[in-house]
């Protein structure tokens, strides 16, 4: 009798193979039940009540809107929405289970980036270092883990860059495979430009490291990836309309610097993003890391975008370890290469199905128990219910708010003054409105009041402007609470009603 053992070695590399994909699982998982847990987080900015309002006009209509049809001051201008797809998916979720749905479907965003993240750092740190350094990426990102359209895109976007600077660290061509992932980003949302743009510099990564006998022909591949690339951005209902529509938000020139989110980041208090950074750069100088040129210019171009604007602080936190995973690993001795024979592998298959398969429905039932015990509500401080009953019942036409009251306006259908949607009111109007709210320039707040024949306001109580038209002729104050105050025309001289389409509810 004979007792044959197993090759010690292909047995631990499958095990590795299969934690490869469950460690991965896991991690989102748990990622999932944090935010669903912690719900109401995602459901503290206005623009996602606006994005479920175009979501529902979508869906009830058919079509995507090539023009305002939701406010007075813009009607009829020419809009396109960028965010169609997520728009859908959050108004659906909206329809199906109340604010369940969006935090449901918000949470699975980030359980997935979570999880594709782990995936794409395999074969690079061991699982400690890799959940420790997700859990920094968490961390840092997490004030813009808001329910709006940019987290369904988040994980798009994390497959495709980390595909591109996968295929960067084999020196090969990127998978076509990642074309259909480009595609679902573009109808997701806007930020798909990033993708298209770092096509470039990652592709020169691939061919700064190559053999010199093979750059041609992998420059001649990526280049013909890039222009597949274009193709695959198209591939919504705007057609080549798309590209053009997601760049607009950038031409709002001095306004990017007064909205939150693109702003750039302030160290003048203590955050994650600060402290990574610090930490990265201690880092780097104790380890005497080395990039190749194209990493570096690649790493410097996503710092730039997180200190120019903090929306971006979530790519680089996601992005730029990516950036660094490969020569990071080597320096470490933590790099790993595939020890699995092909039927190996494959017989490990139904195992990690089954396994995923167990992982899908602990989450469903984790998901099913919660949101029964736990009614989730949206942020008392965006949504002035009584002080829009009053409104309705005055009948009023037309009412000057502030832009996250006109997100709650939208969700009433009552057509708004302003909204969250920069790129459609432009520049100088949305100027304008700040001075106007903040009573910076008072003519400019009794200029706008009679240019677009405003009946009512709606602005929140410790605003400049409410305390200005509390003594302002020909204006009074009808409704106050907590959450917003309304003063009205008590002249008895309230302008008419535009026979503009947009001036009825």
């Amino acid at each position: 009798m004979s007792i044959s053992f197993a090759n010690p070695i292909v047995n631990g590399a499958s095990v590795r193979s299969l934690g490869r994909v469950l460690i991965p699982l896991l991690t989102g998982l748990v990622a999932y039940l944090i935010f669903l847990s912690l719900g109401e987080i995602l459901l503290r900015d206005s623009d996602t009540l606006w994005q479920i309002r175009i979501g529902q006009w979508i869906v009830e209509h058919g079509a995507v809107p090539y023009t305002d049809v939701h406010t007075f001051t813009r009607f009829g201008e020419p809009w396109m929405s960028s965010s169609w797809l997520s728009q859908v998916l959050y108004a659906v979720s909206y329809e199906s289970l109340g604010w369940a749905g969006p935090v449901i479907l918000t949470s699975l965003a980030i359980g997935a980036t979570v999880a594709i993240f782990m995936y794409l750092f395999a074969d690079y740190l061991d699982p400690t270092r890799a959940i420790l350094l997700v859990t920094l990426a968490v961390l840092e990102s997490a004030t813009h883990f808001l329910a709006r359209p940019h987290m369904l895109a988040f994980p798009f976007m994390v497959a495709f860059l980390g595909g591109l600077l996968a295929a960067a660290d084999r020196r090969s061509a990127p998978s076509w495979w990642l074309l259909p992932v480009l595609a679902l980003w573009a109808n997701l949302h806007g930020g798909f430009v990033l993708g298209l743009a770092l096509i470039g510099p990652i592709g020169l990564e691939a061919l700064w490291t190559c053999e010199r006998q093979d750059r041609v022909k992998l420059a001649m591949r990526w280049a013909l990836f890039g222009i597949a690339a274009v193709v695959a951005c198209c591939c919504t209902p705007y057609g080549w309309n798309t590209l053009l529509g997601a760049a607009k938000i950038l031409s709002l020139g001095k306004l990017l610097s007064m909205i939150w989110e693109w702003m750039p980041a302030n160290f003048s208090t203590w955050s994650f993003f600060e402290f990574t950074l610090l930490g990265l750069i201690g880092l780097g100088f104790y380890r005497g890391l080395s990039l190749s040129v194209p990493r570096i210019i690649l790493l410097l171009g996503l710092l730039w975008m997180a200190l120019s604007h903090s929306r971006n602080i979530e790519i680089f936190a996601f992005i730029a370890p990516l950036v660094v995973a490969k020569p990071f690993a080597e320096q470490l001795g933590t790099l790993r290469t595939a020890m699995v024979p092909v039927r190996e592998g494959q017989s490990r298959a139904p195992v990690v199905m089954l396994a995923a398969l167990a992982v899908a429905v602990a989450g469903w039932a984790s998901t099913q128990v919660f949101i029964a015990h736990h009614p989730f509500s949206f942020l008392p401080s965006q949504t002035p219910v009584a002080a829009v009953d009053v409104l309705q019942k005055r009948q009023v036409q037309r009412i000057f708010s502030t832009s996250p009251f006109g997100g709650y306006l939208l969700s009433r259908d009552i057509k708004a003054f302003i909204d969250g949607r920069a790129e459609l009111y432009g520049e100088q109007f949305v100027l304008d409105y700040f001075d106007a709210v903040t009573a910076k320039d008072v003519y400019i707040l009794l200029a706008t009041l009679d240019k677009y024949q405003i009946d009512a306001t709606l602005l929140g109580p410790d605003l400049p402007a409410t305390k200005v038209l509390d003594h302002i002729a020909g204006w009074k104050r009808v409704y106050a609470d907590d959450v917003a105050v309304i003063h009205v025309r008590d002249d008895q001289r309230k302008a008419a009603p535009s026979s503009a389409p947009g001036s009825s509810n």
